[in-house]
């Protein structure tokens, strides 16, 4: 039997770490119930031990990329709460290699999480969305998105095309009161990102990046909060990349704004 929650309800997937766990913890601190979904049992089982709120918060094993896994989340999503206010489509993987030595498996693998399951999470959702009064649809990109990069031909790939999606579910999903909008993050100091970015790497964002440093969880997850609030009512079908000033930054050379900024 479906209960109605008296609070709205965010979904946010690749909710068990980094930027999807603080996306979930702003909803919680403005007063949603959240459900997070992940593939990984193990981390989301100790996400949910820590925030050991049975009520307020719902966890799901769940592959994005698989339509009938995402339709028996989402199930159990309505059985619990009844309602869909916002979604976070945050799961995604990423493989860094050379296009020459990039599998076909990859490629897919890469594209089917990324894309295939932003696609039919939003396409689960949407019914429970306007059961309510609409909602507040945000995909998570990245700047990879916006500008390419070596290394990253499936997964800038994904994300550039992530952006023309949310474009898409947009101009079609706003006339029935669903805004869609996606964030582009540069660089976040995630556990992930700690894993894969060697000190030189950290070293060459450090230099390219105006601000001079990465971005924390916490500031994606604010800007997250942001586009499903009412503060964004007016706001829809954009592009918001939270980097810093990393993509702004063009040809310019670290050198050349040191010296500058030493003038």
């Amino acid at each position: 039997m479906t209960t109605h929650s008296s609070k709205p309800v965010a979904v946010i997937t690749g909710g068990a770490r980094g930027i999807g766990l603080a996306i979930g913890k702003w909803f919680l601190a403005n007063g949603y119930c959240i459900a997070l979904l992940d593939i990984d049992q193990q981390t989301l089982s100790k996400t949910e031990a820590a925030l050991a709120l049975k009520e307020e918060v719902l966890c799901l094993h769940c592959d994005v990329s698989k339509p009938e896994q995402v339709d028996a989340a989402v199930a159990q999503i309505d059985a619990k709460y009844g309602r869909i206010d916002a979604l976070i489509n945050n799961a995604g993987v990423a493989v860094f290699k050379p296009i020459g030595q990039t599998t076909f498996a990859e490629w897919r693998h890469v594209l089917s999480t990324n894309l295939d399951g932003t696609f039919l999470c939003s396409q689960a959702c949407v019914p429970l969305m306007l059961k309510g009064k609409g909602g507040s649809i945000v995909n998570i990109a990245s700047i990879s998105g916006l500008r390419a990069s070596t290394l990253r031909v499936a997964y800038g790939t994904s994300k550039a095309a992530l952006i023309q999606l949310t474009k898409q579910q947009a101009v079609e999903l706003g006339s029935v009161g669903i805004r869609v909008n996606v964030i582009a993050p540069g660089p976040v100091d995630t556990d992930m990102a700690k894993l894969v970015h060697s000190v030189a790497i950290r070293s060459d964002y450090y230099d390219t990046i105006p601000l001079n440093r990465y971005g924390t969880t916490e500031e994606i997850a604010q800007v997250a909060g942001f586009l499903c609030s009412a503060a964004a009512s007016y706001v829809n079908g954009q592009v918001l990349a939270v980097d810093g000033g990393f993509e702004a930054t063009g040809v310019g050379l670290p050198t050349l704004r040191r010296d500058a900024n030493a003038a």
